[in-house]
């Protein structure tokens, strides 16, 4: 049986989230699967990764063959380069405790780089923020400039309406001339008056 190490899919739309399995060829891609070594999940910044070191470690020694996304996962966690200093050991090229020595070498400088690319994308993410905050108050002085330049038109066309009812004094004194008219009118009634006498 030809057995693979291969990722199966889960999760929702839009937001995956793997198992890393070993399981035979000739199953389906989310069928049936021997082992479940560990998950994958490329949402996160950077994706997280956790295996069973071991149990990868051991499927590969008994001739799994990975995908080439598996193949990814596993060279980054350090699977194959344990696989690979193993059989160094095993061929006599060098001793346990010199493959020990190298492989916790390359572990100490995988987090470290592991380390640096969280602590980056910590970083952009909280300049992303800065720059949207300083967005944000950019667009709320210009609101305040434009509101303040709108107040100070709005008493500029009140004004106008201010004086007109100075223009309408003018029609209350109408009212006031008209009033010697009446006057005379009485005039004339006292004078119609005194042709009836």
């Amino acid at each position: 049986m030809a057995v693979k190490i291969r990722l199966q899919r889960h999760g929702k739309k839009g937001k995956p989230f793997y198992w890393i399995v070993a399981a035979d060829a000739r199953s389906k891609r989310d069928g049936k699967y021997l082992e479940k070594i560990g998950t994958y999940d490329p949402n996160q910044k950077p994706a997280a990764i956790d295996l069973n070191f071991d149990s990868a470690l051991n499927w590969l020694d008994k001739g799994a063959q990975p995908t080439s996304t598996a193949k990814a996962i596993l060279s980054y966690t350090g699977v194959l380069l344990k696989k690979h200093l193993d059989g160094g050991v095993k061929k006599g090229a060098f001793t346990e405790a010199e493959a020990k020595k190298r492989f916790d070498a390359w572990m100490k400088e995988k987090s470290a780089k592991i380390e640096k690319k969280i602590e980056d994308a910590n970083a952009a993410l909280e300049s992303n923020k800065k720059e949207a905050r300083e967005r944000e108050e950019e667009y709320r002085k210009k609101k305040l400039e434009e509101a303040k330049a709108k107040a100070e038109e709005a008493p500029a066309e009140e004004a106008p309406a201010e004086e007109a009812p100075a223009e309408e004094a003018p029609a209350e004194e109408a009212p006031a001339e008209e009033a010697p008219a009446e006057e005379g009118s009485d005039s004339e009634e006292g004078s119609d008056s005194e042709e009836d006498k």
